[in-house]
């Protein structure tokens, strides 16, 4: 796996866990989603397709098993795209859904939370259904470094989970959202067991929402970030090293 552009770091202070193992889920991963949501996540996917026609350089950080990457290079002929997967087996998988496109596809086999991200000039950033695979701190890590890594006019493209401040997040998003963690904690050793608050964490690296769609009465989200003209954003762990 190529690791010219994106290069490991030894250490992140903020990565507190070994990433989970998804190669045994590779194979099974469409079909487990399928039968657990049906068509839902492919759609919160798809939300911004239309917003990446123009885009050329992209980044995109555990996409599985390449769904989005895929439909992403068929839809824009000339963009290049950098992937990062801790999984060998979905990074395979990832290549082989490229097929004929695989060619614009650089796969890196990496933690992301290990990358040093260097002036690469990204224009699109894709995270679908990662960063709740994150603490806090380590979303906000990430994001600050990418923020770095990304043009003034970048995108970055978001979809998860989320509980809603209502009764429905209360009584039905939470409990299913901590029996998928379980869930995950048994197939891959996933050692997170609660969401991330992952809009505080852009907002503090230096982001702005400015596009939200809603599933599931709020259970599932897409959302499109851009970059703010802040030079140096402070984290939420440096603000608590300094107070």
């Amino acid at each position: 796996m190529r690791s010219a552009t994106l290069e490991l770091i030894q250490h992140d202070q903020f990565a507190s866990s070994q990433p989970a193992n998804f190669n045994r889920l590779a194979r099974v991963y469409r079909w487990l989603e399928w039968f657990s949501f049906g068509p839902i996540l492919s759609q919160c996917r798809r939300a911004f397709l239309g917003e990446m026609k123009n885009r050329r350089t992209a980044l995109v950080i555990g996409d599985g098993d390449g769904r989005f990457t895929a439909q992403l290079l068929k839809q824009n002929p000339h963009i290049v795209v950098e992937v990062v997967d801790a999984s060998d087996a979905m990074l395979r998988r990832l290549m082989q859904r490229a097929g004929l496109n695989a060619g614009r596809v650089h796969p890196h086999l990496a933690d992301a939370r290990q990358l040093h991200l260097a002036s690469c000039g990204f224009d699109l950033v894709a995270t679908h259904f990662f960063l709740d695979c994150l603490t806090t701190i380590e979303v906000e890590s990430l994001a600050i470094r990418l923020r770095r890594s990304m043009t003034p006019d970048a995108l970055w493209v978001v979809s998860d989970f989320a509980i809603p401040d209502n009764w429905y997040g209360r009584l039905i998003a939470k409990p299913l959202v901590t029996a998928l963690y379980l869930a995950f904690r048994f197939m891959t050793g996933l050692t997170i067991r609660k969401l991330p608050r992952h809009r505080d964490a852009l907002q503090r690296a230096g982001f702005i929402l400015t596009r939200q769609q809603k599933r599931v009465w709020g259970l599932l989200v897409s959302e499109l970030w851009r970059p703010t003209p802040v030079a140096n954003p402070i984290s939420l762990s440096q603000k608590a090293e300094a107070d």
